[in-house]
């Protein structure tokens, strides 16, 4: 006998058991997600894939770290892109570091009356968290809206500011957003190892030879004790630079070195000290423009050649001038009126593979020398920055002119390419006085229980840039001191800050976060113009085309399924 078919009623309560089943595994599913996060990263880049440094820190937390995250609003589609690709990083830190990672978004200024929202304006800036207005322009329309692109993380009993979305100069809104996504990983990262430590870097800023100690170097001088223990050692009256500092600065001296002060340098680098130089061997100041409209720019001599020479460099006594350029404006009592370019303040695009300056923006330049590399013996020496294709050098002494801005400059008259201004050098450095040492020297420093040193005992490094007030900050008496990197001319930001941060954290930590950061950025943007144009066609094809397709499948279906219910 055949069995019997299944009635009506009967299949209606295998389709809703079916039904119930499906959503519980669905709930489930999702309910597993929220725990368990995941991903396959398919980019060519590994963008998405945490580097092994970074896992390493992660894996050696002790401590729970609390991280702020001050994106939390209705903001253009860019930045909500920034909002879910911060969540997600945070969520891949969380996968390693499990409970040690607590993460927030919050508004600071949400439900805020106006006295309080400029109470809390300047206590953030008082944590080195400032607002920024991000142009922003979608299907035609502009908006210039204010938020806090900051994250703060507190970790170990102490707290950094990590900034997550910066205004480089001559990027849109959109390339600012990818590049932003693509450094999440080493900033966040970056920020726990600094907070990990027990006890912070030591930094030297070396002083006694007429260096910048004043309003000029106080973004620099204020900045760095969020991430260093910083100190200044006069040079002139110290019998030696202690090695319990992990590096130094010696940040445009004015005035020449003495024999015993190059000593101490000398016998800090062969006791494998680091050394961040910025020095620049010519008297030019655009304040001695206030008073004339030219002046002539003399060789300081700072007597370091015979030093410098022998560690494998040499600072040259010209001037680079670069139609990638900054541009200066002509003033008529006190007004501006016009900007021209002005070719001694070169704009510096960082092309080096080095991890120090991979994928870093603009760097700006003041009167800047070059740097010839000298062969020194068992010294690697890699190129960080330097001029452009259009450039050329003039040696001192030259005339400085405004005059310089009134008339056509052509491309065959700057003939000069790729004038090295930056440069990293590592390995067993020798030292310029070994055999030449005079024996009251000797003496000295045997009453001081050090022995001269003729040679590194292990591998050491410094890095050396001759570009002007590279790290030194402008002012006006308006807005007081203006942040690193600020070129009030114009009202651009360039990446002086990030370029000095990055040197001092490749001269003093191990641990190689900073690879996190050398990424590939490869900007897949899309066609704005295109997009507009062809609006309704994706449209359709997105949305209108695969709803039709379900419709049709559901259709055949239903029609296919009564045709054999029917049959029997």
């Amino acid at each position: 006998m055949a069995a019997k078919a299944p009635d009506k009623n009967q299949r209606q309560k295998q389709a809703s058991i079916r039904l119930i089943v499906m959503a519980a595994i669905l709930i489930c599913i999702n309910i597993l997600a929220s725990y368990f996060h995941t991903g396959l990263d398919l980019t060519s880049d590994s963008r998405f894939t945490l580097s092994k440094s970074t896992t390493t820190v992660l894996k050696n937390m002790k401590e729970v770290a609390v991280i702020e995250v001050y994106l939390k609003g209705q903001f253009p589609a860019g930045l909500q892109r920034l909002q879910e690709a911060v969540r997600e990083r945070l969520r891949s830190f969380k996968e390693i570091a499990g409970n040690k990672i607590v993460f927030k978004f919050t508004d600071p200024l949400e439900g805020k009356t106006d006295e309080e929202k400029k109470l809390i304006v300047h206590n953030l800036d008082q944590k080195g968290i400032r607002f920024l207005n991000l142009e922003n322009s979608e299907e035609g329309k502009y908006s210039n809206q204010p938020f806090f692109p900051y994250a703060l993380v507190q970790y170990n009993g102490r707290e950094i500011p990590v900034i997550l979305v910066e205004d480089p100069p001559g990027k849109s809104g959109a390339e600012k957003i990818s590049y932003a996504e693509a450094v999440l990983e080493y900033k966040f990262a970056s920020a726990l190892n600094n907070l990990s430590h027990a006890t912070r870097p030591r930094i030297a800023y070396i002083t006694g030879n007429n260096e910048e100690l004043g309003i000029k170097s106080y973004y620099m001088l204020a900045s760095l004790p969020r991430y260093y223990d910083l100190d200044t050692v006069d040079l002139a009256h110290s019998n030696f630079i202690s090695l319990a500092y992990d590096a130094i600065i010696i940040n445009q001296p004015l005035k020449g070195f003495s024999v015993a002060e190059m000593l101490r340098i000398d016998q800090y680098v062969m006791r494998g000290g680091k050394v961040l130089w910025a020095i620049n061997t010519l008297n030019a100041s655009l304040d001695s423009l206030k008073t004339s409209a030219q002046f002539i720019a003399m060789k300081n001599d700072l007597n370091l050649d015979e030093l410098t020479f022998k560690y494998g460099f040499r600072v040259n006594n010209d001037l680079i001038e670069d139609k990638l350029c900054m541009q200066l404006g002509r003033t008529n009592n006190g007004e501006q009126t016009s900007r021209r370019d002005w070719i001694y303040f070169p704009r510096l695009y960082p092309t080096s593979d080095n991890i120090i300056v991979r994928n870093m923006d603009f760097i700006l330049g003041g009167f800047t020398n070059s740097i010839d590399t000298i062969k020194s013996s068992g010294i690697k020496k890699t190129i960080l920055l330097s001029s452009s294709k259009l450039s050329r050098t003039s040696m001192a002494p030259l005339r400085v002119s405004l005059s310089v801005m009134n008339y056509p400059m052509l491309d065959e008259q700057f003939n000069k390419p790729y004038r090295t201004c930056a440069i990293l050098l590592e390995g067993k450095f020798h030292s310029v006085y070994q055999n030449k040492l005079a024996p009251e020297s000797l003496k000295f420093m045997d009453s001081l229980r050090m022995s001269f040193k003729p040679e590194c005992d292990s591998a050491t490094k410094m890095i050396v840039t001759s570009v002007g007030d590279i790290f030194n900050n402008d002012y006006s008496t308006k807005e007081g001191v203006l942040p690193l990197g600020y070129y009030k001319w114009t009202g651009e930001y360039f990446a002086n800050r990030n370029f000095l941060l990055n040197c001092l954290e490749y001269l003093t930590d191990n641990s190689g976060v900073l690879e996190s950061r050398s990424k590939q950025v490869k900007l897949r943007l899309l066609d704005a113009s295109r997009a507009k144009k062809e609006k309704t066609t994706w449209q359709v094809v997105n949305v209108a085309i695969p709803i039709a397709m379900v419709l049709v499948f559901a259709s055949c279906y239903l029609f296919f399924r009564k045709r054999k219910y029917e049959n029997k």
